[in-house]
């Protein structure tokens, strides 16, 4: 692991500089956050949203209902159920679309259109829907496990953002370490150039 090799640098050693030294420290310090920070932002950041999704899908378990409704004709105007042309191009993989009606919690009558739940649908067919109290469709509630599914996925994915941010962090450093280290050779050999070889510049 590339955040663990400035480590060395804390050996002894008469060429070591200051600022492999601070190399070193900076790779240890990378190396403690993302083995142990890393993953408690990841932690954290789970729980949290699993606890908002948890609320979410309770909320929503108890503003929508899973109401009966019957098949009343295909939203194509053709009668549901009717044989396909075999001139007519072929129908597309999505679900067939038809018009049902349905009783609403409160008592109130709809009708509209929603996908079939059966292929091919007949008029009578009877389905579930999901619609909330007034009788509007609404999606199916969300499901606890789907929700901490989602939270462990938003968690692992906030623990790899943190490592990665840590590890650029440390490239950055490292990279602008080097860079001063290359202007310090530059003028120690701007200074030393011109008497190299000299045999009284003690070379």
């Amino acid at each position: 692991m590339r955040t663990a090799m400035g480590v060395w640098r804390w050996r002894r050693n008469p060429l070591r500089r200051r600022t492999d030294l601070f190399e070193a420290w900076v790779a240890f310090a990378a190396l403690v956050c993302v083995l142990l920070v890393a993953p408690a932002v990841g932690w954290a950041a789970g729980l949290r949203v699993d606890g908002t999704l948890q609320r979410a899908a309770q909320e929503q378990r108890h503003e929508r209902y899973l109401v009966p409704a019957v098949v009343v004709r295909s939203a194509s105007g053709a009668p549901a159920g009717a044989e396909a042309d075999a001139s007519a191009p072929r129908p597309s993989p999505e679900r067939t679309r038809i018009v049902a009606a349905w009783t609403a919690p409160d008592g109130s009558s709809h009708q509209g259109t929603v996908p079939a739940a059966e292929e091919p649908p007949l008029p009578g067919d009877r389905f579930r829907i999901w619609t909330d109290i007034r009788g509007r469709l609404v999606g199916q509630p969300l499901d606890p496990s789907s929700a901490s599914f989602h939270a462990g996925v938003a968690g692992l994915a906030a623990a790899l953002t943190a490592a990665a941010l840590v590890e650029t962090v440390r490239r950055l450093v490292v990279r602008r370490l080097m860079h001063r280290r290359y202007i310090r050779l530059d003028r120690a050999w701007a200074a030393a150039g011109p008497d190299w070889g000299r045999a009284d510049a003690g070379s």
